[in-house]
């Protein structure tokens, strides 16, 4: 069997915050592949808007760097288990994986996600124990986490027998001794030589070339990046590809890609082994292959996990509709979201029996938002419901989706997160005490529990805890009622100018939503009630001007700050009855009935059909 020496692929996997993007930034200046005086920015791989903002990968992205004439094509994966969907789709891609895991805080829940899809894959690892020079590294007892977690996941023993490598990625050093650290990052590009096998060379074989990744360009259209497990693809050749459905389709190469640092060259040809782009079919699709018209003998489907969480999508039907956005109608945003499944495999849409209605399911709360964030950046307007998690009839029982929880918090915290999340039908799995004042807790929680969650822990912890949680499993349905916002809601009774007399006069019965002068209208939600019922204020209310003197006139009057919501926030907070209009310029919670006798109408029915 002959084998392609001058090539290596591989994936760089972890949980979020670990450093892979910065280790691929290090590797791409350490190898010679930008030009000494060419400026690069920090985080090069990380290319969207949102991505830069939070600091966090979105889109799985390869790259290439050449080293001792080997060309290493890499993969940069996002570590948030919502966009799970990118990692699973480019193991397939990939002949070895850097699991990087953090010097200080170990392995974390979607450390487990991800080693356990390389490793369902049967891909070759390699350990990189980043963020050495932190304070309180403790690389050896990390090490040892990792090899209990690769013995967890059923690993077998050559995928036991791992090399480790410690790095610094920020510093852009590394070695494979713990106590010291080289000049440069040497030790880790040897070791993916020595150590990822090179792909196998059958190009003399029929063409297999499969869709891990969709692009567009405005030049091009629709450009499919994928491996050739197979063969040879070359420019002009005509092929056929072999659609989801079973159809065929028949098309020819217009162009092809290769990849060299942050740059795509345009090439001639491509041979099995090699990680490309395609361009010049229109009709394109992650998990599709490419293959000769003669010999049409398509590779297995690229399995995804299923969406866990779904949320109602609406035209936006309020009183303020259309006063900021530009694309507001049911055809507008329907189009939009038929786009993103073009390129978002983890995402469903489907239709209602209203034209204006979809219901939108994903991987998690920030999988949606981030999409609902690109549509409101791109000047949609749209409303959306509550996340709720979809469940699911499994063997005639219903189940529903749990996630496993790690917390990290000082001590005195512990008492205050266990009681919290026991009231959510948590499920205590392990506490470890590291000595050092922190605890780290385990939980297995259902997935409806969490909605919301996040606001009351960094409350809970004054800000000190830190809470990753990743999907685990389907079990069946806890009863009762899971989490849930206990508070009730302000909703304004009329329309007009928040003012600030009209806020000082409700601002004692609970937490204002919105600053003086912010326009509103009946029915939306301007502030959060101290007690469990909704109330009715009136904050547009003015002063009453009189030429009497005040006895009180010179007192400084102080108001208190208003919480001011983030879209994830606002999303979070809302319940079953209420809506979120997102647009271009603003946030705005809302009752789904605005008009404030139906509402009261609608809820004497419901408690009086409850009695029944």
């Amino acid at each position: 069997m002959k084998i392609r020496e001058d090539i290596r692929n591989i994936a760089i996997i972890a949980h979020v915050d670990h450093g892979k993007t910065t280790l691929v930034d290090k590797l791409l200046h350490q190898s010679g592949t930008f030009r000494s005086n060419e400026q690069v920015e920090e985080r090069a791989m990380d290319s969207n808007a949102i991505e830069k903002e939070r600091g966090i990968t979105i889109l799985a992205k390869n790259t290439a760097i050449n080293y001792d004439d080997k060309r290493i094509n890499i993969m940069d994966t996002p570590g948030h288990a919502d966009f799970g969907g990118e990692v699973e789709r480019i193991m397939k891609m990939v002949d070895g994986v850097l699991l990087v895991v953090d010097a200080y805080e170990g392995c974390m829940p979607q450390t487990r996600f991800v080693l356990k899809k390389a490793l369902e894959q049967k891909l070759t690892p390699i350990v990189v124990v980043n963020k050495i020079d932190r304070d309180f590294a403790r690389p050896v007892e990390v090490v040892d986490e990792v090899v209990d977690l690769f013995i967890d996941l059923g690993a077998d023993e050559d995928q036991l027998d791992f090399p480790v490598v410690y790095a610094s990625a920020i510093n852009g050093t590394a070695s494979t001794d713990p106590e010291k650290q080289d000049d440069d990052m040497k030790a880790l590009f040897d070791m993916i030589i020595e150590s990822i096998p090179a792909p196998v060379d059958n190009s003399d074989e029929p063409l297999q070339f499969q869709v891990a990744l969709l692009d567009y360009n405005d030049y091009v259209g629709r450009i499919g990046v994928g491996r050739v497990f197979r063969g040879k693809i070359k420019v002009g050749d005509s092929i056929a590809l072999m659609k989801l459905d079973g159809s065929v389709k028949q098309y020819r190469v217009t162009k092809l890609f290769g990849f060299l640092g942050l740059k795509r060259i345009e090439i001639e040809e491509a041979k099995a082994g090699d990680l490309v782009a395609v361009s010049g079919m229109e009709e394109i699709n992650v998990g599709e292959t490419v293959c000769p018209v003669d010999h049409q003998d398509p590779l297995p489907i690229l399995r995804i996990d299923e969406p866990t969480l779904q949320m109602t999508f609406l035209v936006n039907n309020s009183p303020f509709a259309g006063r900021e956005g530009k694309y507001l109608t049911s055809r507008k945003i329907e189009e939009r979201l038929r786009a993103q499944l073009e390129t978002d495999v983890s995402l469903r849409v489907e239709n209602t029996e209203s034209p204006d209605v979809w219901i939108v399911s994903g991987r998690g709360e920030l999988h949606l938002s981030i999409l609902i964030e690109n549509m409101r950046r791109e000047g949609y307007e749209l409303q959306v419901s509550k996340p709720e998690v979809i469940v699911r009839e499994i063997d005639g029982v219903r189940c529903e989706p749990v996630e496993r929880v790690q917390i990290d918090v000082p001590e005195e915290y512990t008492g205050a997160v266990m009681e919290s999340l026991g009231a959510r039908k948590g499920d205590m799995q392990n506490m470890t005490n590291n000595g050092s004042g922190q605890v780290r807790l385990e939980f297995m929680v259902p997935a409806r529990g969490l909605i919301g969650y996040s606001t009351e822990f960094l409350t809970q912890t004054r800000g000190y805890g830190i809470i990753n949680h990743t999907f685990d499993s389907y079990q069946p349905m806890v009863e009762g009622q899971v989490g849930g916002r206990r508070q009730g809601v302000m909703v304004s009774m009329e329309n007009g100018k928040v003012s600030q007399y009209g806020i000082m006069q409700v601002e004692d019965r609970g937490t204002i939503f919105v600053e003086p002068g912010t326009d509103i209208y009946g029915g939306m939600i301007v502030g959060e009630h101290t007690r469990e019922n909704d109330i009715t204020v009136n904050i547009t209310k003015m002063k009453q001007m009189t030429n009497m003197r005040s006895a009180n006139k010179d007192q400084t009057v102080t108001m208190k700050k208003p919480r001011i919501m983030s879209l994830e926030e606002a999303l979070e907070y809302l319940n079953d009855d209420e809506f979120c209009e997102v647009t271009p310029e603003s946030i705005r919670l809302r009752k789904k009935i605005l008009d404030k006798n139906e509402r009261e109408r609608i809820a004497k029915k419901k408690k009086y059909a409850n009695q029944v």
